[in-house]
């Protein structure tokens, strides 16, 4: 059997914790209103049926030009579920342009799994009930 390498486990830990975070951290993140911006990288289409409340969508053909994020906080990037690597890749391109970013493992999935608030776009952009329509011309 290969012999262990502890130093090099603890290099691979060291980064992952580093870089990544869980959904529980994220939601402890926006509930004590740390100054970070949580960014969604999936297909707008995806992003409207229902996303991580205050989340800002970028996907992938905008993160050359992308809007919503700040250099001057965390960057907390998430995609479909742990198996989508689209967050990864967003965030080598967004460290190019000096944007600090962390992972969000698990990505919204993990987040819906975990019944945590989901906001909608789609939910947004009905007609509130409580407002009369008005009437038209007849």
């Amino acid at each position: 059997m290969k012999s262990y390498d502890f130093e090099e486990a603890a290099r691979h830990f060291r980064h992952k914790v580093a870089f990544t975070t869980g959904t529980h951290e994220v939601l402890g993140m926006i509930d004590r209103g740390r100054d970070v911006v949580i960014v969604d990288v999936r297909m707008p289409v995806d992003w409207r049926k229902g996303h991580i409340p205050g989340a800002v969508n970028l996907p992938n053909g905008q993160w050359d030009r992308p809007r919503g994020l700040a250099k001057d906080k965390l960057n907390v990037l998430y995609c479909y579920s742990q198996t989508c690597h689209l967050a990864a890749e967003a965030a080598v391109r967004l460290l190019a342009q000096g944007y600090p970013v962390i992972e969000m493992e698990g990505g919204f999935a993990t987040w819906e799994a975990a019944g945590y608030p989901i906001e909608s776009a789609e939910a947004d952009a009905s007609p509130r009930r409580d407002v009369q329509e008005p009437a038209r011309a007849t």
